[in-house]
């Protein structure tokens, strides 16, 4: 349980503080450097991402679907790191660091999601 409360939490901090509020300015001008994003869509995108990281990390509590929950959770994980390298790497102050963290999250996920009581319940 507190290891899948640790996943929930990165997800809460990640979505909730770095891009809702107070939000975070690296956080706004990797969105912003992302191609055809107009100016006036970064708060709204950065709101959507936020929220839809906190519905994950609710996900990731409640335990249901564990190992679908582990799939869409790398997805994200892949897709919003590559994403900020291709787009906004001048704004990520030690892309090593990053990645590295990431990793260890994502084994995390995959702990979580193997011992999960819940992982095939549909």
């Amino acid at each position: 349980m507190l290891a899948r409360w640790a996943v929930a939490l990165v997800w809460f901090y990640e979505g909730l503080w770095c891009k809702v509020w107070p939000g975070r300015e690296d956080q706004r001008a990797i969105v912003g450097d992302v191609p055809h994003m107009p100016p006036w869509a970064v708060t709204a995108a950065l709101i959507a991402l936020g929220v839809a990281e906190a519905a994950v990390g609710l996900w990731a509590l409640s335990g249901l679907w564990a190992r679908t929950a582990a799939v869409v959770q790398t997805a994200l994980v892949v897709v919003f790191n590559a994403g900020g390298l291709l787009f906004g790497l001048d704004h990520i102050a030690e892309p090593g660091r990053m990645l590295t963290q990431n990793l260890a999250f994502l084994a995390l996920i995959w702990l979580v999601a193997g011992t999960s009581p819940r992982a095939a319940v549909r």
